[in-house]
């Protein structure tokens, strides 16, 4: 599966299937979360913090990508992410784009 961040993919003629999009909410435990708001009196990353979005991430474009293969797409193209804070110390990431399919010429 090719996925991009463009409307394109050079040398090919796409034919537009459907959005696609997979989503995730995540948090720490309670432990980590008080640990990581003391990091936050001295500054610096929140190591917790930038691996449980890189999780949720990689768990949110797989989902994007099965249902894109749901679909019969060989890519998905104008590929973005949001998140969006559910509560203190969880987050939704959601990855979204446009599946389609490679059309001959």
């Amino acid at each position: 599966m090719i996925i991009v961040n463009t409307d394109y993919i050079s040398g090919k003629k796409l034919e537009t299937l459907s959005l696609v999009r997979g989503s995730t909410v995540h948090s720490k435990n309670i432990g980590r979360d008080i640990l990581s708001g003391l990091k936050t009196l001295v500054g610096g990353e929140i190591v917790d913090y930038t691996n449980m979005m890189n999780e949720a991430r990689a768990i949110a474009t797989k989902r994007m990508v099965e249902e894109a293969q749901q679909l019969g797409a060989d890519a998905i193209v104008n590929v973005r992410y949001a998140s969006s804070a559910i509560m203190q110390g969880a987050a939704e990431i959601i990855a979204y784009g446009t599946a389609v399919r490679f059309v001959e010429e």
